[in-house]
């Protein structure tokens, strides 16, 4: 007798429906599983046989033939435990195939016939739902997540055996019901308030700017200036993400496992944070079966780079793609993937291998060779596509010290909020809502200057060398700063000091 369950394989970030076959016929007994499965998959046939034994079910003894159609996808870890099981008792007589159509079954299977969490529950749901499928059945522990989507059932289970007596009828399961999302809403994020960092104005200023036009930026300064703390306290004044934003995080790190039962919503930017020993797959993502990496895992959020020049050259060049465009591209010779990477990318550097080149207190001790060799693993192209430029000087004891009344990370992430409403209200009838996004035509249509303004940029692209990209990015920061002050124009002050943050890297270098 033939069965069929449905279940899904993750590509990417999306989800594909899967057709578990399940065919028993007589002969010696043997198990075999077909449609491109991975060795989880293949190690899936010792975990069924030992679940169903130990689930009050009895083991099919005859030859068994499952395929996961279509055959041209492969197909990866072990969600399949649960849909292969129902199908094999199904085909088995042991469960009646009535009772799960139009139903979608994913799990993983302890020896025991418990039910594990698995990953990339989110974009499952939301493709069944797409496909009109009416219930879903999966380990308890995914359940919260699931329902955080309306319009499909969620069933949580927790053994096989409670599943089989749902599915005959005699023992129902109760669905899980909606996840109440607001309740998660209310998270604070500042965990680093502004007005705790004693001096570094330029930067505060710098990073306010930053955070309202998603702009890259960069610190270049000497050990213990600060910069670490200063990139820490920008997810705290960067304004709240809407529902969209959140579903988009959630569903990347759904994909990667990193969803808990207690954490199903991912409420918070991201900050990310990666070594510099990290590889170049754990940086961009890809693998054997493609995984998003640390850039698409700080979508909508932050990207610290900490010792940026201590990276390797291969991974610092890959990042030009996302910073570009917002996306990841992995090719491998089976399929191609797009992962989402739209991250603002904060770096620090020091400005030789000691650190001291530009502190005016203690000598450095790195030769011209040395400095020289250090600055050149930043590549040009790389530090074009970075907006603002900042130094961070070594404080003295008495700014360490002094008692003023700085201004709260609250206050700056009311202007910042305040500024990105303007642009949301600019780019209302295009695909974008932020000035750091805009095209060159968009560019000449809302960064008019004025004739002394013109003067100004004409001589600092002279003076300074300013790559075409280069000079567009000055004007997408003077937008910004103009937003900030609430001008409809940008006038010859916010253009001077978008200026100054991009002098500091030709100055420096």
């Amino acid at each position: 007798m033939l069965a069929k369950t449905l279940s899904a394989a993750i590509n990417g970030i999306e989800a594909t429906t899967i057709e578990v076959e399940a065919d028993l016929s007589q002969g010696l007994p043997s198990f075999a599983i077909v449609g491109l499965p991975d060795k989880a998959i293949d190690e899936a046939k010792e975990r069924i046989r030992s679940a169903i034994k130990n689930s009050s079910a009895k083991f099919p003894a005859k030859r068994i033939t499952v395929n996961l159609a279509p055959a041209n996808i492969r197909k990866t870890g072990p969600a399949y435990d649960l849909p292969i099981a129902v199908a094999l008792l199904a085909s088995d007589g042991q469960i009646p195939t009535k009772s799960f159509k139009n139903s979608i079954f994913i799990g993983e299977l302890s020896l025991n016939g418990d039910l594990r969490p698995v990953a990339g529950i989110l974009p499952t749901v939301h493709h069944a739902i797409s496909k009109n499928i009416t219930t879903i059945y999966l380990p308890k522990d995914n359940a919260a997540e699931a329902a955080l989507l309306d319009d499909i059932e969620i069933i949580p289970v927790d053994t096989l055996e409670n599943l089989v007596f749902h599915l005959k009828q005699e023992k129902l399961i109760q669905p899980h019901p909606p996840s109440d999302i607001e309740s998660y809403l209310n998270s604070d994020q500042i965990k680093i308030d502004f007005a705790d960092i004693h001096s570094q104005e330029n930067a505060k200023r710098a990073l306010e700017i930053a955070a309202a036009g998603h702009h890259n930026i960069i610190f270049n300064g000497p050990p213990g200036s600060g910069k670490t703390m200063l990139a820490k306290a920008l997810i705290g004044i960067m304004p709240d993400m809407d529902k969209k934003e959140i579903f988009d995080v959630t569903t990347i790190y759904s994909v990667s496992g990193e969803i808990t039962k207690d954490n199903p919503l991912i409420v918070t930017r991201p900050f990310r944070s990666p070594h510099h020993t990290s590889s170049y797959v754990s940086i961009v993502g890809g693998g054997q079966y493609p995984k998003p990496g640390e850039v698409s895992l700080a979508h909508h959020g932050v990207l610290f780079l900490d010792e940026f020049p201590e990276f390797p050259r291969q991974v610092l060049e890959t990042l030009r793609q996302p910073l570009e465009e917002g996306e990841v591209i992995v090719s491998r010779a089976a399929s191609t993937v797009k992962f989402p990477a739209n991250f603002m990318l904060v770096a620090a550097m020091n400005p030789c291998p000691c650190g001291f080149a530009t502190d005016p207190e203690k000598e450095c001790s790195c030769g011209a060779a040395q400095i020289n060799m250090y600055r050149k693993k930043l590549s040009g192209p790389l530090l074009d596509r970075i907006d603002l430029h900042i130094e961070v000087p070594r404080l003295s004891y008495e700014k360490m010290t002094e008692k003023t009344k700085n201004t709260t990370s609250k206050e700056i992430k009311s202007r910042v909020t305040k500024a990105r409403k303007i642009q949301q209200s600019r780019f209302n009838d295009s695909k974008i809502t932020l000035n750091s996004q805009m095209s060159t035509k968009q560019i000449d249509q809302f960064c008019v200057l004025d004739e002394s303004s013109q003067n100004l940029l004409r001589q600092a692209v002279n003076k300074l060398q300013l790559s075409g990209r280069a000079m567009h990015r000055v004007l997408k920061i003077a937008r910004t700063i103009a937003d900030l002050a609430g001008a409809k124009d940008i006038q010859t002050t916010h253009l001077a000091e978008a200026l100054q943050y991009r002098s500091q890297n030709h100055l420096s270098y």
